[in-house]
């Protein structure tokens, strides 16, 4: 039975005290842990920002790719590998501003991933510019006159899109946390989790004081059903005096992206054989590259 112990790094953390990725960081060992899953195990996409360094903060096997990219490589490593878990972990900026296509098309696609958004309303790494998810006034160094766009809104987003399992975590509910990415690795599918996360240097607006007295879980509303997709997108929208975070929708399971792909149902890629190419196949593909 694996501890998390098993998942300590050797890095400790560079992220601010208070920081919510530290919250995150230890909800996905825990989770993982109830999981009974070793460190190698599962594979963990990381893009650009404070808490896309997390693979260097634990055991696992991980791999830190480019700005917005996430979902796109992780996309690949299931192709590649579909015998193998994969989970995303990244921040709002690299998720819905420069990787919002990338998310998308994931959903539509269903692509087996869980989908990890650390969502602190702004750009903290880059030193506090207004991200996707900003506020329509949000006053920073690159908007002082305050930002004129509309935030995304990445749930009813999600939803609309076609995804099955759409939820919103908060890392200053440590346990409901867990119990989100335990649920969502069971789902078959791609299933986002977004983590309401407050950067308390750059964003101190939206800190653990604004969501402690605002934020309500789902399951603890009377009559709620998250199959009820219709209901769920108009959930997904609440915003204000009362911030629901849980599994807003959880619809029947969809066939995923690699189930569809002919040439993975003799197994994962890497546990197929190579297959031997005559002479003739040979001397027809150097036509085609000549």
């Amino acid at each position: 039975m694996p501890t998390r112990a098993d998942f300590e790094g050797r890095e400790r953390p560079t992220w601010c005290p208070g920081c919510g990725n530290h919250a995150i960081l230890n909800a996905i060992k825990m989770a993982l842990v109830e999981q009974n899953m070793e460190p190698h195990q599962l594979f963990i996409v990381t893009g650009i920002g404070c808490g896309s360094k997390l693979p260097h903060y634990m055991k696992a096997t991980g791999f830190h790719t480019l700005h917005g990219r996430t979902l796109a490589v992780a996309t690949g490593a299931r192709l590649a590998n579909h015998g193998l878990p994969v989970m995303t972990v990244h921040g709002d900026g690299d998720g819905y501003g420069e990787g919002l296509s990338h998310f998308l098309n994931a959903v539509r696609r269903n692509v087996n991933i869980v989908d990890v958004v650390q969502d602190n309303r702004i750009y903290g790494l880059t030193k506090g510019q207004y991200a996707p998810t900003s506020e329509k006034g949000k006053v920073t160094p690159t908007s002082p006159e305050g930002a004129i766009e509309q935030p995304v809104e990445p749930l009813p987003l999600a939803i609309t899109a076609g995804a099955t399992f759409v939820s919103r975590g908060y890392s200053g509910e440590l346990k409901h946390l867990v119990w989100l990415i335990g649920e969502a690795l069971d789902h078959p599918g791609y299933a986002l989790i977004d983590v309401l996360q407050p950067c308390v240097t750059f964003n101190r607006s939206y800190a653990y004081d604004f969501y402690n007295e605002r934020v309500y879980k789902l399951e603890d509303e009377a009559g709620y059903d998250p199959d009820d997709r219709a209901a769920a997108w108009a959930k997904a929208q609440e915003w204000g005096e009362r911030i629901p975070i849980g599994i807003f929708y959880r619809g029947d399971p969809l066939p995923t992206y690699e189930e569809q792909v002919p040439a993975l149902k003799a197994g994962p890629l890497v546990e197929q054989r190579l297959s031997t190419l005559s002479p003739g196949q040979v001397n027809a593909l150097r036509g085609e590259i000549s």
